[in-house]
């Protein structure tokens, strides 16, 4: 392991200004985000799609550092023949991966999942880094709510489980050369306070760190991608854009070692401009040059592609529109990572 060139990636990613794309929609997900736009999601379709993104060079060049790709898209070629990884290249964008296969039921915790995978990653992650990804992701959920068996989630069960699986990932990635970017999310679904939530994701961070100590994982050769500290999108008391701020930063100084060179954000169903605003908050309580020991950025999806696919919808011609709503989107993601957003900014056309 060259765990200086894992921390050069690594800082890289989290560089003030970008963020990364998270491309990664497994098949059944890009087909829902494609039926809501009237397209149909086939090979070619997905294919078109995510080169919009790719070459839209504003976008890519200035604000995104790297690109999350599905196991599908890494293998694909552009319509001109060109491999797609080859494009994230060339912006100066850095490739990477999901290499989870989804969740399955958690024995004996009703309602709770694990996240799989494990089984042949080390062969699996040697193919990618000869394909050009340079980091990876493996993505835990932990839900919040009363449990379908009367007893309160997420049970400690659950939380090790993943943690351990988590470390595990970060492991076998390290050892192939490849950053991980860990990502243990603590759903918003529910109806939960945000105190809850501060509460459930301190233990999930700190059971997470404590394994990827016991795997031997280098801190200072990964992402964490967490969730921010915010209330279940059902609960009738919703946060302020400071208090989420607040109570996020809170929680990170007490979570999260110095020794890991970024955080960055899932969106985790927010709305475009809530996840931009948070972000943006928390700069503002931590105005560059930060006194932070880790960066702190953006890592999303639909808060970056939810505007581009709508705009597109699937027509040669709106390609144009796309990726100028792409590079909107990541323009404001991008000042946000910073502390300088404004939501004037987004009455703007794109």
């Amino acid at each position: 392991m060259n765990l200086t060139e894992l921390n050069r990636i690594a800082t890289a990613m989290v560089a003030p200004g970008k963020g990364i794309l998270a491309a990664d929609e497994s098949s059944g997900t890009i087909k829902k985000r494609f039926d809501a736009i009237g397209v149909e999601s086939t090979e070619t379709n997905r294919r078109d799609y995510r080169e919009m993104l790719f070459r839209a060079k504003e976008a890519m060049s200035q604000y995104i550092s790297g690109v999350i790709l599905y196991d599908e898209t890494i293998w694909q070629d552009a319509a001109d023949g060109t491999p797609l990884i080859k494009l994230i290249e060339q912006s100066g964008a850095i490739p990477g991966i999901k290499v989870d296969e989804g969740t399955q039921a958690l024995p004996m915790c009703p309602g709770e999942l694990v996240t799989v995978g494990l089984d042949k990653l080390a062969e699996r992650l040697k193919r990618y880094y000869e394909r050009g990804a340079r980091f990876a992701k493996w993505r835990a959920v932990i839900d919040i709510g009363s449990g379908t068996d009367g007893r309160g989630i997420p049970s400690m069960t659950a939380i090790s489980v993943n943690a351990h699986a988590l470390a595990r990932y970060a492991a076998l990635c390290q050892a192939a050369q490849i950053v991980p970017i860990v990502e243990p999310e603590v759903l918003m679904d529910g109806d939960h306070d945000i105190d809850r939530c501060y509460e459930v994701t301190s233990r999930v961070l700190n059971k997470t760190f404590q394994e990827l100590r016991v795997q031997r994982v280098a801190l200072e050769g990964m992402v964490l991608k967490p969730n921010m500290v915010v209330p279940g999108k059902k609960c009738p008391k919703q946060a302020s854009v400071e208090e989420v701020a607040e109570k996020t930063i809170r929680l990170l100084k007490a979570c999260v070692p110095a020794a890991v060179p970024g955080i960055a954000f899932l969106s985790g169903g927010q709305s475009d401009e809530e996840a931009t605003a948070h972000l943006n908050a928390m700069h503002k309580l931590c105005p560059l040059p930060c006194p932070l020991p880790w960066g702190l950025t953006f890592s999303y999806g639909r808060a970056l592609q939810a505007a581009p696919q709508k705009a597109w919808s699937g027509r040669p011609e709106n390609v144009t529109a796309g990726q100028n709503a792409f590079s909107h989107r990541a323009r404001m993601n991008g000042l946000a990572s910073k502390g300088e957003w404004q939501s004037s900014l987004e009455k703007k056309a794109a």
